[in-house]
């Protein structure tokens, strides 16, 4: 069936049609999402009480805290009672942190909720974030200066958001991964490159690729380096090239990972050879151990890590000692994923949530519904016609024009209610 033609002969296109339900189903949606976002933090009660959250939403404050003051974050709660009119940062969610609100970091301020807070967290961790900057690149997300369309990415380690340009390997382009480790912290925990061969979504291959070894000496850096003499900054391990003279002599020579539990710095090995500190046998059962005897490769550049890779970590006691000299013993805990705490606050809203709205419409007989919808069709067509008229004059809708439409919405339903002549036989 041809189609309707609108001004100068063009076809007319027809509008999307939406249901009621439609628009409940997406409400519904974005009720989740507000959901996961907050992981069920209490919007009434300060978090303080409960000493430092695993995780929770966190808000620094502008007003209160500015560039150059101590940083300081605040629970859901307080960002609505006690800085409710002030300017504030969205922090996400931040692991073992303790409401500040209120605290000597806050000169002119009491908490409303909870006011007898101590001076200050010591527990708590704080970077750039909580003066609104984010990346290598310190800056405030969104940008008005960035012109460059590139969404954030949290590190599960440190905490703090990246431009996925920023990170020295894009994001995958399925976008399926659930955490990532930037560079900085991939440097620190180096163990993880061991497993980042295995588990990692974008597998480091351990290839040759026609690149060389280029020692510097004992304590020199090692760079793999190609024959035209380009430099790479991929970092090699394990790894016996082939072909040249200089290779077989730069492969005579290796570094290697420092053995679990130890702060000591990488020491030359052999390469091929499991040669563990002291001279001492590969442990049994250690999952490290059994992975690092494989070949593996180390670059500058961040690893992207698919769901329940933490799982897969080693739990011995000497790779506990070493997650816990690095302080990264919650990367074992899959309760600390931000997974787990979205997931923890749709669960909660799940279980207290009862539409009301759904609930009346599924309660009303099949004439009923069919009113109900003409009703909303009918006040979908005026308020759009109504707010064209604010777009064609390029004017702002103010809270006064909205109260005006709905009163005069529904004196005209009024009129067509009173105009309706009712028989009696």
């Amino acid at each position: 069936m041809a189609g309707a033609e609108g001004p100068a002969g063009r076809p007319a296109e027809l509008e999307p049609v939406v249901s009621l339900v439609d628009v409940l189903e997406e409400d519904e949606e974005l009720e989740d999402e507000a959901c996961a976002v907050l992981g069920g933090s209490d919007p009434e009660r300060c978090s303080y009480s409960q000493g430092p959250v695993q995780r929770q939403a966190l808000y620094a404050c502008s007003s209160c805290t500015p560039e150059g003051e101590e940083p300081a974050g605040i629970c859901l709660a307080c960002s609505y009672e006690c800085h409710g009119s002030h300017k504030l940062f969205e922090l996400y969610t931040k692991r073992n942190f303790r409401c500040d609100c209120g605290n000597s970091k806050f000169k002119n301020l009491e908490c409303k909720l909870f006011p007898d807070k101590g001076k200050t967290n010591p527990g708590n961790k704080y970077n750039d974030n909580f003066f609104g900057l984010y990346c290598i690149c310190k800056r405030p997300y969104p940008d008005p200066e960035d012109e460059v369309p590139d969404e954030m990415i949290q590190c599960v380690v440190c905490e703090d958001w990246f431009h996925g340009r920023h990170l020295g390997a894009a994001p995958p382009e399925s976008g399926d991964f659930q955490e990532m480790v930037c560079p900085a912290c991939m440097r620190r925990c180096s163990f993880l490159w061991v497993y980042a061969t295995h588990l990692a979504v974008t597998r480091v291959a351990a290839e040759e690729d026609s690149l060389v070894l280029n020692v510097d000496g004992p304590a020199g850096p090692e760079v793999a380096e190609s024959e035209d003499g380009a430099q790479d900054s991929t970092l090699r391990e394990n790894v016996v090239p082939h072909g040249k003279d200089t290779v077989r002599d730069a492969a005579a020579e290796q570094m290697s990972e420092p053995c679990p539990g130890s702060s000591s710095e990488p020491v030359l090995q052999t390469p091929f050879q499991n040669q563990e500190c002291g001279g001492a046998q590969p442990r049994a059962g250690c999952r490290l151990e059994e992975l690092r005897a494989q070949r593996y490769v180390k670059k500058d550049a961040a690893t992207y890590w698919p769901p329940n890779w933490r799982s897969k970590l080693c739990a011995c006691k000497a790779c506990l000692e070493m997650y816990g000299e690095l302080d990264v013993v919650f990367l074992i805990d899959e309760r600390d994923t931000v997974l787990a705490y979205e997931n923890k606050g749709k669960v909660g809203q799940a279980a207290g949530r009862r539409d009301p709205l759904m609930d009346t419409l599924n309660s009303m007989d099949r004439v009923q519904q069919v009113e109900l919808i003409c009703e909303y069709n009918d006040l979908k067509t005026e308020l759009k016609d109504y707010l064209r008229r604010f777009a064609d004059e390029g004017t702002v809708v103010k809270r006064e024009d909205i109260q005006q439409f709905f009163e005069e919405f529904q004196s005209k339903k009024r009129r067509r209610v009173d105009g309706v002549q009712h028989y009696c036989s």
